[in-house]
């Protein structure tokens, strides 16, 4: 029997991905957002143009179809120039989104009940300072997270247990580090670390400067989107019921991020450290969790930015000239 999944946020960057990957393994796919994808039009059978942040909504999706999975990735977020400005938005929309859709999977009469994935974030851990101890899953606590964006996703993984251990639901909890790809927002004021430097390489000059906020040192894991999936397929495939890094091994400050930009654009540019959001100082988990699923990474930093440094510069072609 055909399997039935449901993908929240299917508007966005992951989750369009996700869903164009779940239909093309044979799932009958419905999306829902409060909008149509930037880039990808034909992706599921069906998608539904709604506001999760409504309670009725919720009710009304799950209604008339039985589904087998459920992904929760409808979120309002950002990279590091968002997260204070839209701190408010953050905490309160997204909380509304999740409790409204976890309380409709459970009310929803019937005895079978989906599988349901949730997009955590490593946000969920305290900063740490440059070359600290690497971390597991169980560190997070005592919890201290560094910005509102990650209080609100670990208070959404601590709900999606509580109900896991009342109603005896399936659930997959993943942690993500900052995912980077074609179809990703490249400018706007949501865009992340990898997705801006590519705009701003496409757009500089052969000769001139390519402006990193901040000093450049700020560590980070950046994970190419086909890489996501696949870890997100092997998650949901495992019977691991609590949450999970997905990572690479491979750890870069800001400014070797910007080099690997430079290299693979062609052109001569002098990095620029200016004022800027710079976020936590450093990350450093380990993801042997997933690795112990089966999951490997096959996409090093460069490979991935080889792949996303041209789409991006196509589309800087397409709108600036």
């Amino acid at each position: 029997m055909e399997k039935r999944a449901l993908v929240c946020g299917a508007g966005g960057f992951i989750g369009h991905h996700l869903a164009k990957e779940l239909r093309e393994r044979g799932y009958f796919v419905a999306g829902v957002d409060i909008k149509y994808p930037s880039y990808s039009k034909t992706f599921v059978d069906e998608f539904l143009l709604l506001d999760l942040r409504e309670k009725e909504n919720c009710k009304i999706i799950l209604a008339p179809i039985h589904f087998d999975e459920i992904y929760l990735l409808a979120a309002d977020r950002g990279g590091a120039g968002y997260m204070d400005v839209g701190e408010c938005e953050m905490m309160t929309g997204n909380a509304l989104i999740n409790i409204n859709m976890i309380k409709a999977v459970v009310e929803k009469p019937g005895k079978k009940r989906p599988k349901i994935f949730f997009s955590s974030s490593v946000c969920v851990y305290r900063d740490m300072p440059i070359e600290a101890e690497m971390i597991c899953e169980d560190d997070v606590y005592p919890a201290y997270p560094g910005n509102e964006y990650g209080w609100e996703k670990l208070y959404t993984e601590r709900m999606l247990l509580s109900f896991r251990r009342r109603y005896d639901l399936e659930v997959r909890i993943a942690r993500f580090h900052t995912t980077y790809g074609p179809e990703a927002n490249w400018e706007g004021g949501r865009e992340k670390a990898a997705d801006a430097l590519c705009r701003k390489a496409a757009l500089a000059k052969d000769g001139g400067d390519l402006e990193v906020w901040g000093d450049g040192q700020a560590v980070r894991n950046f994970v190419y989107i086909d890489d996501l999936i696949a870890a997100i397929m092997v998650l949901m495939a495992s019977d691991i019921n609590q949450p999970v890094n997905i990572g690479t091994d491979e750890y870069v400050t800001v400014d070797e991020l910007a080099k690997i930009v430079i290299k693979v654009s062609g052109k001569d540019l002098t990095i620029k450290h200016i004022p800027g959001a710079v976020g936590v100082a450093a990350r450093n988990f380990s993801n042997e969790l997933i690795k112990a699923a089966g999951w490997r990474s096959r996409y090093s930093l460069a490979q991935g930015i080889a792949i996303h440094y041209p789409w991006v510069a196509g589309q800087v072609r397409r709108k600036y000239g």
